[in-house]
């Protein structure tokens, strides 16, 4: 029975199939080129269902569901963003698995360092009070800013939120294995630690969030080979003395991210090094094969209405005619993959959602596109006021309920031509992308 869009096998519990099926699993497939493997094992579970039977009538929602009862095929345009951090802790042994069982074919390690130089998979060097126990761990000493609880007026009312900082570089390899990742999230009005744990937005849950192995990169890559996916490690930020201290320089830094990947026995094809600066992907780009395919990501501020974009000097290029020469050099320069957030991609005109002119002038310049990240905004309601990734459409002129993303999916598949999209719940793109072709 073909594996489809209304299988009603959960995540939850395939992902113990998954883990038998993988537990018996050898090297046999080293040569596995992103497509046929574990196949027989995607299930994108039921919201993907959910979020067509909710569309409009029309051609779009028409072609989606004449493909509920075909196979969902793993494809490269599907990247797990974090693993499936939507419902499981994020960059944890589980969420990488169950971005892999919804058909994602790459699967993303944020990479970030211990003390003694071990890259480990944390979305940044300082989130470790968020993502993670530490705050109720032996090492919670350890963190550079300890747990500070809230202080509350008389009727309740936070007036200044708890917090802490807590970072992987203050750890070893050892001690940072020995914690459990969490759902990324906590308390504002906590006055103990325990209490910080909390905070889980409601649209999201802590149902799978009862184990949360936390992996190292070289660990994660290892998982993928098994799950029959590709890689893209992004290569955080941090601190620049910890970098220092613990590399030499940042080139250092960015080369470590190669030798694992080359360690480990990933073909440059199979990876997608990126980052969000400039000197890093130029880095990958001249000194290593893996340069290939190596991703520039940018970001966009809605204040602002642009998009995020600094030199290799470290200067913020705010106006088009600056940003597009950067773009131009860096084309030059042999960097062929740009990958913006999907709200400075989108723009809408009248009832249409339409490719910005960013889009279009990185497409002219010849670049690939890759965009970031799907399923991380809480829609039951809409655009209108959301923000975050759906400011493009503020007013919910497009956007009136969750359904309505894949009118934006469509759009950025089909007209801004991305290669590959990034999401919380892979299950939810990777169905499209299936239904539709996509490599």
């Amino acid at each position: 029975m073909p594996i489809s869009l209304r299988a009603t096998t959960t995540v939850g519990l395939s992902l113990f199939a998954l883990a038998v099926t993988l537990a018996n699993a050898d090297d046999r497939n080293h040569d596995w080129d992103g497509h046929g493997r574990n196949e027989a094992l995607i299930q994108v579970g039921p919201r993907a269902a959910y979020l067509v039977d909710g569309m409009d009538d029309g051609a779009l929602k028409r072609k989606l569901q004449s493909c509920e009862n075909k196979p969902v095929k793993r494809t490269n345009w599907s990247i797990a963003h974090r693993g499936a951090p939507l419902q499981f802790p994020e960059h944890t042994r589980e969420s990488y698995e169950a971005g892999a069982l919804m058909g994602a074919g790459i699967v993303e390690c944020d990479v970030t360092f211990t003390s003694d130089g071990a890259l480990v998979c944390r979305h940044a060097q300082n989130d470790l009070h968020t993502t993670t126990n530490i705050l109720v761990s032996p090492y919670a000493d350890r963190c550079i800013k300890p747990f500070t609880p809230a202080i509350l007026d008389a009727n309740g009312g936070v007036t200044k939120a708890a917090s802490a900082e807590c970072r992987t570089s203050e750890l070893t390899l050892d001690e940072f294995k020995t914690l459990r990742g969490k759902m990324d999230a906590s308390y504002s009005a906590a006055t103990t630690p325990q209490q910080y744990q909390g905070g889980t937005a409601a649209w999201r849950t802590d149902l799978y969030a009862g184990r949360g192995t936390l992996v190292t990169f070289a660990e994660s890559i290892k998982l993928n080979k098994s799950l029959g996916v590709k890689h893209t490690p992004e290569l955080k930020a941090g601190d620049a003395a910890s970098i220092a201290a613990v590399f030499g320089s940042q080139d250092r830094y960015a080369q470590a991210l190669i030798d694992d990947l080359r360690a480990n026995g990933v073909r440059p094809k199979d990876a997608y090094p990126q980052s969000f600066n400039p000197n890093d992907v130029l880095y990958w780009v001249r000194n290593s094969a893996y340069g290939d395919q190596a991703v520039f990501l940018v970001d966009y501020n809605a204040a602002t209405d642009n998009i995020v974009l600094f030199d290799t000097t470290g200067k913020q290029l705010l106006t088009r005619e600056e940003q597009n020469a950067f773009f131009k050099s860096l084309r030059q320069s042999g960097v062929k993959i740009v990958a913006p957030s999907f709200n400075a991609l989108l723009t809408v005109q009248g009832n249409r959602i339409v490719p910005t002119v960013l889009a279009k002038d990185l497409r002219a310049m010849g670049f690939d596109l890759i965009s970031w990240s799907f399923e991380r905004t809480d829609l039951r309601k809409g655009a209108a006021g959301v923000g975050g990734y759906y400011d493009f459409d503020p007013t919910g002129a497009v956007i009136k309920k969750d359904s309505d993303m894949y009118k934006a999916l469509d759009v950025l598949a089909k007209d801004v031509k991305l290669i590959g999209m990034f999401s919380d719940w892979p299950g939810t793109v990777s169905y499209y992308a299936s239904c539709m072709g996509l490599q």
